[in-house]
């Protein structure tokens, strides 16, 4: 066994996968639209365009977590693993309607939700992440649910916090359920991943995981408006 794998049975590489969530922070605290989310300095057509974004890959979330779980069950492999992929499809399930709810608060009817344009990172997002569930290493969604998760914990109340005491966006106390959500559960959800990752030996698994958070790492910035 390489000198690599030995540090990473351990706490080693699950290590690896929070340094990646600290790098994604560090990118959209240089990216101009999210630093002036995590100000609460965002104008409304920025937040908009920040929410519809997040609501086209947040709509695929269950059935990407779900197809992942339930591959997982089929391969006979990480039966504890498998359950918590397909109990998380089931709590993601519903969160891009408080996306909707923000969104129409803002003044953004569904309709206009449904026919704007994906960023080129929205569809990289979720072709990544279903290519993995479907026909890659299915643990490797993993990687992506942990950085999203740690971006969560890290900025989800703080952003609530500043947009609400900026009040300069319109009907901003009825606009924040998605994050305020986010923010409150995503903390234990860490939690829970690094226990659960902690169990996965196998090189492959490990190098998956580690893989595909540093993928959406690179690629979450580009949800944002362009400079």
């Amino acid at each position: 066994m390489s000198t690599r794998t030995e540090a990473q049975v351990g706490q080693g590489w699950v290590s690896e996968l929070a340094r990646e969530g600290k790098a994604l922070v560090a990118a959209l605290e240089v990216q101009p639209d999210a630093k002036r989310l995590f100000d609460g300095t965002i104008d409304t057509e920025g937040y908009i365009h920040y929410l519809i974004q997040t609501y086209h890959y947040v709509r695929w979330s269950a059935p990407m977590l779900a197809e992942a779980g339930h591959r997982l069950k089929r391969q006979g492999r990480h039966p504890r693993l498998a359950e918590l992929l397909v109990q998380k499809a089931a709590e993601e399930r519903g969160h891009e309607r408080w996306l909707l709810s923000d969104l129409k608060n803002l003044g953004c009817p569904e309709a206009r939700v449904e026919a704007s344009a994906r960023r080129p990172a929205v569809d990289a997002y979720t072709g990544w992440n279903f290519f993995t569930a479907r026909a890659g290493v299915p643990t490797a969604v993993l990687g992506t649910a942990y950085v999203l998760e740690y971006l969560s914990q890290t900025r989800a109340t703080g952003v609530v916090e500043r947009l609400i005491a900026a009040d300069t966006l319109p009907n901003i106390r009825k606009s924040v359920t998605f994050l305020r959500s986010h923010g409150a559960l995503d903390g234990d959800h860490v939690a829970e991943l690094e226990s659960v990752l902690r169990t996965l030996t196998d090189p492959e698994d490990q190098a998956a995981v580690i893989f595909s958070a540093r993928i959406t790492r690179c690629i979450y910035p580009g949800i944002f408006r362009e400079p």
